[in-house]
């Protein structure tokens, strides 16, 4: 009796599969991010010793390419929270029949971006900035960047599938060469070496369209010629399953709804700071694109968490799948908290990459600290808000808390910050980005109360 009671209150999980299952999975997915986000830093890095203009004018852009991203990892999202409960079943077939579901849905979302890119881009780009040198600069690289969203959402749902059961090291080998090509090509086109035209901010453009062409195909090669364990062409994964396609539905509106919102807070970020000044905009790019780069092990340690617990609910081990969650949950805290003093650490060596006047290095110096501090509450909501209680099945919870927190405290208190109380633009980033600490608290008690955990298989 007293060792079933040691049993029963046991706070983290013993279980050595779970831990041995974990550390690779989060290994795979935090290098295949880490270096996938590479290809846009490297742009950024690359621009940014071109000119500070030709930064800024890609900075906006990539406003728009956040946009899709969020698109994408939200159908990637609802294709883990129903995959990996089948795959923890050792189901297959509806894992394969989700993925077809969820490319068809992608298409169609990346074709409408890409229209909207084509038929008014000059339009998108003044939402992001009032400069008309920043804007020409952005309409040369969307331009032909555009035609790399489409190709970006169908990879990554491909990649996703993949993650259902736990195949990730494809996915490094991918971003891998993914950067090679595009920091290759961007030495070449950007500057004009070796011969080749110097283009500029095109030949940044054209070097991302050749890497995304490239990450497609692998993962394309992969799944016909190598993968023996989803199989996904086994069957026809575009027949139809209405059974399937419902509970897609239920799953992506809320996930839409949810990411959708939140990412409006980050082009929100630019769209401040673009209509301050210049120097606002090119500190923030660069303040956040090594935000980004620390941010990628918080969304790495998302997906990762959600995987395990779909799995789990898959298994149907309901005490071992809580001390799993738990254990997840303190390991958040730990890595935000060194990856906070990794920002503090290094910021002064990384910002002397950049050619940037005194005014903007001073404030990407100043926004860097700022979001050191914001990255350990983001440590703790992210992953536990989209990884742990999505993953467990409930999607519709962290769609209310970003919509309440975004609508009720960021953006009321962003705008009036930087438009009605003229306060200083890190005090305005720290508006922008109050809500990464205050969500904490509904996602702590929503965790406790263990309501997260819903079976999504039939």
């Amino acid at each position: 009796m007293q060792g079933q009671s040691i049993e029963k209150d046991r706070f983290f999980t013993r279980n050595r599969s779970f831990y041995s299952t974990l550390f690779p999975l989060l290994l795979g997915i935090t290098l295949q991010n880490v270096i996938a986000y590479s290809v846009n830093m490297m742009d950024n890095i690359m621009l940014g010793s071109y000119s500070q203009t030709t930064l800024s004018g890609a900075a906006v852009v990539n406003q728009v390419f956040f946009i899709t991203q969020q698109l994408a990892l939200c159908i990637a999202d609802a294709l883990i929270m129903i995959g990996a409960q089948y795959a923890g079943k050792g189901e297959m077939p509806p894992v394969r029949r989700m993925t077809g579901i969820c490319l068809r849905f992608g298409m169609i979302c990346g074709m409408v971006i890409l229209g909207l890119c084509t038929f008014v881009p000059r339009q998108i780009l003044t939402l992001f900035t009032e400069s008309e040198a920043i804007v020409e600069e952005g309409l040369r690289y969307l331009g032909i960047i555009r035609f790399t969203f489409v190709l970006f959402i169908i990879t990554n749902i491909l990649m996703a599938s993949l993650r259902c059961v736990k195949i990730v090291k494809i996915a490094t080998v991918i971003s891998l060469v993914s950067l090679v090509v595009n920091v290759s090509l961007n030495y070449i086109l950007i500057f004009g070496h070796f011969g080749a035209p110097e283009l500029g901010i095109r030949g940044a453009a054209i070097a991302t369209l050749i890497a995304r062409t490239t990450e497609l195909m692998i993962v394309l090669l992969y799944i016909l010629k190598a993968d023996t364990r989803l199989r996904l062409f086994a069957e026809n994964i575009f027949a139809p399953d209405t059974v399937l396609r419902a509970d897609f539905r239920r799953v992506i509106v809320p996930l839409v709804i949810g990411k959708m919102t939140w990412a409006f807070t980050t082009p929100l970020q630019t769209v401040i700071l673009g209509h301050l000044s210049d120097d606002a905009i090119a500190a923030n790019s660069v303040a956040t694109t090594f935000y980004q780069y620390t941010k990628v092990v918080i969304t790495s340690m998302a997906s990762a968490s959600a995987v395990m617990i779909g799995n789990a609910i898959g298994r149907g081990d309901l005490k071992e799948l809580k001390r799993e969650a738990r254990t997840l949950s303190v390991l958040d805290v730990a890595i935000g908290a060194v990856l906070a003093g990794i920002i503090l650490a290094v910021r002064g060596p990384l910002l002397s990459l950049y050619n940037l006047n005194d005014t903007a290095l001073v404030l990407a110096d100043q926004l860097l600290v700022i979001m050191a501090i914001v990255m350990v509450g983001m440590a703790y909501q992210m992953p536990v808000g989209s990884g742990i209680i999505r993953g467990g099945g409930d999607a519709k919870f962290s769609a209310i808390v970003n919509n309440v927190s975004v609508w009720c405290l960021v953006v009321p208190l962003s705008l009036l910050s930087a438009f009605v109380w003229k306060w200083p633009v890190p005090l305005v980033v720290l508006c922008l980005q109050s809500d990464q600490i205050l969500k904490g608290i509904p996602i702590f008690l929503r965790f406790r109360s263990y309501k997260w955990i819903k079976k999504l298989t039939h």
